[in-house]
């Protein structure tokens, strides 16, 4: 398939502007896409179009990312009800530099390829040009008539917050990025969310009208999740490409979860697995649903393309814990940082230095910490076998919780039925 074949089987294609894949089939041509510094992390929103230029970079053409410095200052009003904050200049720099690293990992900078992938800023151009030639070189070319006929514009003016004189300018200077790129790196293409198409297309304009060019423009459409929900979304909000932001652990698991539908469409969108392995896995899945087979591999995918291979080993490990039984073993193995990434989102329970070290009375814990209502409705529990510590069934013949209990010298994981976790923490300060 060639490079626009391939991104519509998988999806990754919305709108495109007539003699696109026409150029790409004609030469190598250069593409970008930008991205917007608000923070100093990418998140999972942002692997369509990181995606978009490792398949443009596969198929022989030269990726651009462009990491917007300037346009970051603004704020670009595309999809947003309402004006944001705008960023200082220092935050903006500390974005950038985390934005860059991490393009780094998936595209091939390497001198000596024809078709190496390059990093551009544009604040790098716009520091040097004045409103006043700003407005003369680019600003005569484009219409108001023409920018008001926008559907990002429109959609804000006919709004209660209206749109700021700022905002407004937003899709002018974005589409003298694609004119300065076009004019300097004979970039001929801008891809991009199906919500920038309004932006994108006033860059090939003014190149049209200002060098007499032509350029050329495709989009993907935003992701969706099938039941309505917001994609990227998880219960602690945007799961990001930062494993500081969001563990390896946490990352795997956002993937691992997808439903059936969800996963049929974004191992098309968010692997680089062939049209036939692709094809086989589906037709597994739909064999055996219950297997999730789909989801398995897309989280497997996805977490090495991100993270590592390493960091995908340490999830499935660490995804045992909570679901199988007999992983006391992989428990003890983990150090504190890795048993923390396991226990984000169970319930903590907090007791002293002191109450462990004089030996605490594993009845009464129970029902002081809440985990039970009463020492009653604890010790039928316990003599039921159905407590566990660490991963192991513990029944009457426990009676105080021990520093030998601890993991790590400081935590237990108290197990209640198959399905209650609780993450005891001690602390000296108590």
């Amino acid at each position: 398939m060639t490079f626009i074949e391939e991104l519509r089987w998988r999806g990754m294609i919305q709108d495109i502007m007539p003699g696109t894949e026409e150029q790409l089939a004609k030469e190598m041509t250069s593409a970008y896409i930008g991205f917007d510094p608000t923070s100093d992390s990418l998140h999972i929103g942002s692997l369509v179009p990181i995606l978009l230029l490792v398949h443009l970079q596969k198929a022989g053409h030269k990726p651009y990312a462009l990491v917007g410095g300037a346009t970051g200052m603004i704020g670009d009003p595309s999809g947003k009800s309402e004006e944001r904050n705008l960023l200082s200049a220092e935050i903006l720099a500390h974005n950038q530099a985390g934005i860059k690293q991490q393009l780094a990992r998936f595209l091939n900078f390497d001198d000596s390829l024809p078709n190496k992938a390059e990093m551009v800023n544009n604040y790098d151009w716009f520091k040097e040009i004045s409103f006043l030639k700003f407005i003369r070189d680019a600003g005569k070319h484009i219409t108001v008539n023409y920018m008001m006929a926008k559907d990002s514009v429109k959609k804000r003016l006919e709004g209660d917050s209206g749109m700021s004189f700022t905002e407004f300018t937003y899709q002018l200077i974005q589409g003298y990025d694609f004119y300065w790129l076009y004019q300097n790196k004979n970039c001929k293409l801008q891809m991009g969310g199906s919500d920038q198409w309004g932006n994108i297309t006033t860059g090939t304009e003014l190149i049209r009208r200002k060098a007499g060019g032509e350029a050329f423009a495709f989009t993907c459409p935003l992701v969706k999740k099938a039941d309505g929900g917001k994609f990227g979304k998880s219960e602690k909000g945007n799961v990001w490409l930062d494993a500081n932001k969001t563990s390896p652990y946490q990352f795997y698991q956002f993937w691992l979860n997808a439903s059936d539908e969800d996963a049929k469409n974004w191992i098309k969108l968010f692997t680089l697995l062939d049209k036939a392995t692709i094809e086989d896995l589906t037709a597994q899945h739909e064999a055996a649903p219950h297997l999730r087979i789909l989801q398995s591999r897309l989280a497997k995918e996805v977490t090495c393309f991100v993270h590592s291979l390493v960091d995908y080993e340490f999830a499935v490990k660490a995804s045992e814990i909570l679901f199988n039984n007999d992983t006391a073993e992989i428990l003890q193995s983990l150090n504190e940082s890795q048993l923390l990434q396991v226990m984000d989102g169970v319930p903590t329970v907090n007791i002293s230095k002191g109450q462990i070290e004089a030996g605490y009375d594993f009845v009464s814990f129970l029902a002081e910490s809440a985990v039970f209502p009463s020492k009653g409705e604890a010790k039928k529990m316990l003599q039921a076998g159905g407590l566990s510590i660490n991963k192991v069934k513990v029944g009457a013949e426990k009676a105080t919780l021990t520093s030998e209990d601890l993991l790590q010298g400081k935590y237990i994981l108290l197990q209640k039925g198959k399905k209650n976790y609780y993450l005891v923490v001690v602390s000296s300060e108590l």
